[in-house]
């Protein structure tokens, strides 16, 4: 099916051709440093090119260096993510920095294989690393790499079974030529971005269409082959604003759950949307809050956000005390008073953050 490299195959030699008069001009492509590649790729990862390039612009501002994001606290780094999601990456990301500082003095592994050898940065990642910043002729597999093999090879396979990456894999690694695997790498992945798109593709103006098995038979709808991920599940969540003067309590989420080390309010989880008045007043007796009912609030309304596998409904409910809180309950919950300024300056989730900042009010500077 595939063709000896000795010379560049179809594919290759296609790709080679379409890429340099249709590239978007990107700044990661303009760099041989592994630090801002893997950089990018952690941030280009389930993330659009038009919204992770502030980010990675922000984060070579702030973090210029492999050192300075090692020596960074991880709630700062947390803080420059937010709006991102999937902040496990985030933390990866800042354990793999000092892990580079710390065990590799400061130089990133040259090869695929000791790339690997970094903590979450995985086959996609370390293949991109190794092809664009040492040209190393191993083959990147993300979803457009899989799109556009699928399409051209007439593949079936179940993109989302794990089995199914050897097979997708040695089939890249034949076709990349070895002296240019940088922009065949970067080629294939623009390819599938821009041309090769999951719906719509353009075919009528594909270089690859008289090769492609899936336009010859009338399937370009129909692959790539991907089952369809679990069905996600509905989480209600009430929040507690609790207020003391002109400080906020929040507390630092630890639990194995979303958003962990990230801020929130204190939290009380149901099964159904609504919060009765009793189970609401029964959760604040057991915060030891003490209430001022002249400043009651009805509930907000329901902010609701997307995660992979979760959809979120909270509530706020806003409460000012007469009192603090009890040193027990700080203890027990992790909360703390924060002032407004203080929380701009906390990482939290994007649910929090659109609540924070349509409700809580900053000094002015």
């Amino acid at each position: 099916m595939t063709e000896s490299i000795s010379q560049p195959s179809f594919l290759a030699a296609a790709l080679l051709a379409w890429y340099p008069r249709h590239r978007r001009d990107l700044p990661w492509r303009h760099t041989r440093d592994p630090y801002a590649i893997w950089l990018s790729e952690v941030i280009l990862q389930q993330t659009r090119v038009a919204q992770g390039l502030p980010y990675y612009e922000t984060f070579l501002a702030a973090y210029p260096t492999v050192q300075a994001m090692a020596a960074a606290p991880e709630a700062e780094v947390l803080r420059y993510w937010q709006g991102l999601g999937y902040y496990s990456r985030a933390r990866n990301m800042h354990h793999t920095a000092q892990q580079v500082v710390n065990e590799y003095n400061g130089h990133f592994p040259t090869t695929y294989a000791g790339l690997l050898q970094l903590r979450g940065v995985g086959p996609y990642t370390a293949a991109a690393i190794a092809s664009f910043a040492f040209d190393e002729a191993v083959a990147v597999l993300d979803g457009n790499v899989y799109r556009v093999l699928a399409r051209i090879f007439g593949l079936h396979s179940d993109i989302a079974a794990p089995s199914s990456r050897k097979e997708f894999q040695a089939l890249a690694d034949q076709h990349i030529p070895a002296a240019t695997p940088a922009d065949f790498n970067q080629a294939i992945m623009e390819f599938g971005a821009l041309q090769c798109t999951p719906a719509k593709p353009d075919c009528l103006f594909c270089p690859l269409q008289q090769q492609c098995w899936a336009f010859q038979h009338g399937q370009v709808a129909l692959l790539p082959v991907k089952s369809k991920a679990k069905a996600s599940r509905t989480r209600y969540f009430h929040y507690f604003v609790l207020r003391h003067g002109e400080q906020t309590y929040l507390r630092e989420r630890r639990e194995k759950d979303i958003w962990q080390g990230l801020y929130d309010f204190a939290l009380a989880e149901t099964t159904v949307p609504e919060l009765p008045p009793a189970e609401l007043l029964r959760h604040l007796d057991a915060l030891g809050a003490s209430l001022d009912t002249s400043q009651a609030a009805e509930p907000s309304t329901t902010y609701r956000h997307v995660l992979s596998h979760q959809k979120l409904e909270a509530r706020f409910h806003s409460l000012a005390l007469t009192q603090p809180l009890p040193a027990s309950t700080l203890r027990d919950l992790g909360l703390r008073a924060y002032s407004a300024d203080e929380i701009e300056a906390l990482p939290k989730p994007k649910l929090i953050d659109n609540y924070c900042n349509q409700n809580l009010q900053r000094r002015p500077s």
